[in-house]
């Protein structure tokens, strides 16, 4: 029997009780099946910042690359500065292990009531892949006369052609895998005149490595009107760092909610643990009432698992969330119902064990 070696981070915020119940549903999902998992728990984030004075221990990435893949919940505070949280643990961990492709899939569950007219669930099938290493988040920058008139502050983005040729491949290999061989490469080129003109010179020349992909440019503004307006014109999508970070937003919000999207930070080359998170971040005003959306943390399990080489399981738990999604009896409050996160974590197990079950007398 294969085991798998998964590292839990909860983080802030309800990533505490979403990371368990994803960690719940993964142990139901191992039953029957021919693998089994062995988690391991870290405590970081902003408790461990007060306790410790940092949000991870400076051997921290040493103890995660032997891990298959890291569930993480979020990194937030409202008692800490959001640089520092997220600095100090998400993007440490993503830098760290060079987790350079940060991919969102997007699309309307069964029985969620998405807020776009004339919108089918046809229509709004996306992916979006996100620059994750370096741009307009590569920490270049400074301060300076802090505090007097003539303070200065400067963030820098940095663009190199290697990071920008190696997501670009990514996301034209990953557009050549879908139906539609379909690619949007978001840009703004228009006024940022030299890193983003770089970007979209090797767009062209990586193109050319993959004739059997359509694809075409795109302003960053003139994106996300194209995502209201006609969002069955958009598959894949690929952006820089940040262009990408507030897409994916918006492409989780016209889909429903951010309750339920998930991500993957994936080091394509395997070199280490890829981490997998859903994009709802701590919220705090929320926290420790039960009316946490598990259902992006499930879907993040979902790419979990197809980065693991299940995809048979990993169907299954996808099957399973449309299912729960589908029936509105299970939504919760980010879904205009009042189900909570115990209630649709128990949902997902019961399917789960419905299907396996199945299978069983299938067989």
């Amino acid at each position: 029997m294969k085991t798998y070696k998964i590292a839990t981070i909860p983080g802030d915020g309800i990533g505490k009780e979403v990371v368990p119940a994803g960690r719940t549903v993964m142990q139901a999902l191992a039953e029957g099946a021919d693998f089994r998992f062995e988690f391991e728990d870290f405590d970081w984030g902003g408790d461990y910042y007060r306790r410790h004075g940092v949000m991870m221990p400076d051997d921290g990435l040493e103890a995660l690359r032997p891990q298959d893949a890291i569930l993480f919940g979020s990194a937030g505070d409202p008692h800490i500065p959001d640089h520092v949280t997220l600095w100090g643990l998400r993007l440490k961990i993503c830098q760290g292990l060079d987790q350079y492709a940060n991919v969102r899939p997007t699309r309307i569950l069964p029985g969620i009531d998405a807020p776009l007219k004339r919108c089918t669930p046809a229509d709004l099938d996306w992916v979006i892949v996100r620059e994750n290493s370096e741009g307009e988040y590569a920490g270049v920058g400074g301060r300076v006369h802090q505090g007097l008139p003539i303070e200065a502050a400067t963030d820098v983005s940095m663009m190199t052609r290697a990071g920008v040729e190696r997501i670009l491949r990514f996301a034209f290999r990953l557009a050549q895998s879908r139906p539609r061989k379909l690619l949007t490469v978001v840009t703004k080129s228009n006024a940022q005149r030299h890193a983003m003109v770089m970007w979209d010179e090797i767009a062209v020349q990586i193109a050319a490595e993959f004739p059997d992909v359509r694809w075409d440019k795109e302003l960053v503004d003139a994106a996300t009107a194209r995502m209201v307006n006609r969002p069955a014109s958009l598959d894949t999508i690929v952006a820089t760092n940040l262009h990408a970070d507030i897409l994916s937003d918006l492409a989780a919000a016209l889909a429903g909610s951010l309750g339920i999207a998930p991500t993957a930070n994936l080091d394509p080359e395997r070199r280490g643990p890829s981490m997998f998170e859903p994009i709802h971040g701590s919220a705090f005003d929320i926290m420790g009432k039960g009316l946490a959306n598990p259902v992006g943390t499930f879907w993040s399990v979902v790419m979990l698992l197809e980065h693991l080489g299940e995809a048979a399981s990993a169907r299954r738990l996808m099957d399973a969330i449309e299912a729960v999604t589908a029936d509105p009896t299970l939504h919760t409050r980010d879904l205009g119902g009042t189900a909570t996160t115990d209630q649709v974590t128990r949902a997902v197990c019961e399917r789960l064990a419905n299907s396996r079950a199945q299978a069983s007398r299938a067989a």
